[in-house]
């Protein structure tokens, strides 16, 4: 037997983040695993519509952008198990296997004060107190017990890295609508 998707096209939100990916089916009544991008996906439990693209190797089954109702969401030992409206079946779910999970930056939940998303701080300018440029943010790490700032800057026409703890300690401001992070950090660090 031949299952069939019905998927609703749609163009990606000029905010879309990836978020996490469908890894698998789960069950039989066509709930999908999911990996989520980040160890807090309060994003992606909450949001109510899910915008797909196809996986970047593998299998495809379906062509560029769509949109799913989720009909719910939460979490299942280390990923999130979720039901969406129309895939309801194992042999539907299958089908999403491999899938980029999209969903737009406006419909995330509001962090709480001195909490900021990720994406939100990639591409910030940091400066020191002195008000010295150490770079742009290009990525976070996860070390564990503490986040870390990857910043990308140039050094006497050489482009460098910087790793700065992103913990109070060291870090006085951030201002997302000046886009900068002001830290307490010396470039010779």
């Amino acid at each position: 037997m031949t299952t069939e998707l019905t998927l609703e096209p749609a163009d990606l939100p000029a905010d879309a983040v990836e978020v996490g990916r469908i890894t698998d089916a789960w069950g039989v009544k066509g709930w999908l695993k999911v990996l989520s991008h980040n160890t807090d996906p309060q994003a992606l439990l909450a949001a109510r519509s899910w915008y797909l693209q196809p996986s970047e190797r593998g299998a495809r089954t379906f062509n560029g952008t769509v949109q799913l109702a989720i009909r719910q969401a939460r979490p299942h030992s280390d990923s999130i198990v979720a039901w969406a409206q129309g895939i309801d079946d194992r042999n539907a779910a299958e089908l999403l296997r491999g899938a980029r999970i999209f969903v737009p930056r406006s419909d995330f939940p509001q962090p709480q004060a001195d909490e900021y998303y990720w994406v939100d701080l990639i591409g910030l300018d940091v400066v020191n107190r002195e008000g010295v440029v150490l770079g742009q943010v290009r990525e976070l790490m996860s070390t564990g017990p503490q986040t870390v700032l990857v910043l990308e800057a140039e050094q006497e026409g050489k482009s460098i890295e910087r790793m700065i703890p992103f913990v109070s300690a060291f870090i006085d401001k951030v201002e997302l609508p000046e886009r900068r992070i002001t830290v307490d950090w010396q470039p010779d660090y």
